[in-house]
């Protein structure tokens, strides 16, 4: 896609709205061609308009954009998969606002990234299919880090760089990885974590999904995993996210 055209077709899935004057939405899209954006759907409030089913949160759809003289304008819009599956449930739906989320909050505008795109629309699907989604969402995390070049080291100590051994370890967000038993100890901010919680972050993070899911993750190092992923994203963003406190509340967590 030429970036100069007035008027393109982009494949997008949008992260989230608001309201903007009187019939307008502003809508965050996440496209493949471009990454992020900010586009302007004209007169999508009003009763009759067509496009207002096409452009709701989590929504895969088909665009057709111009370039207004601050963002863009929505001139049409189909959608491709509205994942009807998540949206009757109130689990499902904090995890997919958990994955926009993310993903809202790491990239910048117009920043081109056709894998993360289909990270996202992969999550999304397995959002929407899985009969535990619980596993996705570990999976879309350690994948999402490694798209967005913050990788951490799992399999030498972040420190000494000795191989880590099969026992509880340590890991520090800080030094972004695992720190061995032997260092932990003088690593003031480094949090203990397990070595079975670990394995499976290893497994996640060099494998395709349909052979992580393969896995039987229990309920316990879940909640592991969940915890030391919160505490590394919130220390790479320098703050809390949102959706966390939602699915507590919904009984995700």
């Amino acid at each position: 896609m030429n970036k100069r055209e007035r008027s393109f077709r982009a494949e997008a899935v949008v992260l989230r709205h608001s309201d903007w004057g009187e019939a307008d939405r502003m809508l965050t899209l996440y496209t493949r061609q471009m990454g992020k954006v900010r586009a302007i759907a004209k007169g999508v409030r009003k009763v009759r308009s067509r496009k207002s089913g096409h452009l709701e949160p989590f929504t895969r759809v088909n665009l057709q954009l111009a370039r207004g003289r601050d963002l863009f304008i929505v001139t049409q819009a189909e959608a491709v998969d509205t994942y009807l599956g998540l949206r009757d449930n109130l689990v499902r739906v904090g995890y997919a606002s958990y994955i926009v989320e993310l993903l809202d909050r790491f990239t910048y505008d117009e920043d081109e990234n056709p894998s993360l795109f289909r990270l996202l629309t992969d999550s999304l699907m397995r959002l929407d299919q899985e009969s535990d989604p619980v596993l996705a969402i570990r999976y879309y995390e350690i994948r999402l880090l490694d798209q967005l070049g913050y990788r951490p080291e799992l399999f030498r100590c972040v420190k000494c760089d000795a191989e880590i051994r099969p026992e509880d370890q340590y890991f520090s967000a800080a030094q972004g990885g695992v720190v061995c038993p032997r260092c932990g100890s003088s690593t003031p901010e480094a949090r203990p974590v397990s070595m079975q919680a670990l394995k499976y972050l290893r497994h996640f993070q060099r494998s395709a999904y349909e052979e992580a899911r393969r896995v039987n993750l229990t309920p316990s190092i879940n909640r592991e995993m969940e915890q030391l992923m919160q505490h590394y994203l919130t220390y790479l963003l320098e703050r809390g996210l949102n959706t966390p406190s939602f699915l507590k509340h919904v009984g995700a967590s």
